[in-house]
């Protein structure tokens, strides 16, 4: 979940995007640069205060491949010590993107692989019960038993065998 500060850098930067008519392009540079700062031993040369920040700030340039506003940011994070909120700018900046297109993320879980078929159904479903494209990933839990859980946006539904297990359990205890 990002942060109040992720998520005002991701809408700043989304705006600038916008305005360029460049979230494609920008949402890739902002997944590489999540990806180069996010390596634990860039991210604590990037977070060390003893380096002075003028050098930690040389190290992000647009001889990396970055275009200049992306270095601008990365710069930006290094001097406000926010090195670590790359990863929520990201997410807040794929939502707004996301948004803006018509487009949720959805992350069906399931005890066995959901088949392909399956997977574009529920996709379908979803997508015509909230009026926007579906963009659906698979994941394999297990430990869910039976059942799926379904997560998009803030919004979880779990009907799991597992949790009406614990749900069972926890009456059973109760009574």
């Amino acid at each position: 979940m990002a942060t109040a500060a992720a998520k005002r850098y991701g809408r700043a930067v989304f705006e600038v995007a916008t305005e360029e008519n460049g979230i494609d392009r920008w949402l890739s540079q902002l997944a590489t640069l999540r990806d180069v700062m996010s390596q634990p031993s860039i991210a604590s040369v990037l977070s060390n205060p003893t380096i002075p920040v003028r050098d930690r700030m040389g190290l992000i340039s647009a001889d990396e491949g970055f275009e200049p506003e992306v270095v601008n940011l990365a710069r930006l994070l290094i001097e406000s010590n926010r090195v670590n909120e790359i990863a929520g700018v990201v997410e807040q900046f794929r939502d707004l993107a996301d948004d803006a297109a018509g487009r949720v993320r959805a992350v069906v879980t399931t005890a066995i692989e959901l088949p392909a078929a399956e997977q574009d159904e529920l996709a379908k479903k979803l997508g015509e019960r909230l009026g926007k494209d579906v963009a659906l990933r698979a994941h394999v839990d297990p430990r869910v038993l039976g059942g799926l859980k379904l997560q998009y946006g803030d919004r979880l539904i779990d009907a799991t065998i597992a949790t009406r297990l614990q749900q069972l359990r926890s009456r059973l205890i109760e009574s």
